[in-house]
């Protein structure tokens, strides 16, 4: 999310507002889930079965955890709680993008030698 006024114009007592703000809005800590969720199809590997032939099971939801030793993790999640792990996801990306503001504010007033 751009800034919409460029921080070097604002006032020391607009950034610490602006900053307060922020800092109120990233919500509960305990809600943070780092991951992207995707849903995928499987081949089950059953002889004979329906997704031989391209008739794929799912789609079954998983939580992309990056890339570990080369390779991504990935871990089930059950349908019932899709949609939870879903918004946790959408708080934490909230969150980031918060955090980079503050950040942003906090260099701002590092560079004026207003930080507190």
């Amino acid at each position: 999310m751009p800034e919409e006024v460029g921080l070097s114009s604002l006032s020391v007592r607009q950034l610490l507002a602006r900053r307060r703000r922020l800092a109120k809005a990233l919500g509960d800590s305990e809600m943070t889930l780092r991951g992207s969720v995707i849903s995928q199809l499987r081949r089950c590997g059953k002889a004979g079965c329906r997704c031989a032939e391209g008739d794929l099971h799912g789609p079954y939801v998983y939580l992309s955890l990056g890339r570990a030793a080369g390779r991504a993790r990935l871990v089930y999640v059950p349908a019932e709680l899709a949609d939870a792990v879903r918004r946790h996801v959408q708080l934490t990306e909230a969150a980031e993008v918060a955090l980079g503001q503050i950040s942003a504010i906090n260099l701002e007033l590092v560079a004026r030698r207003e930080l507190d």
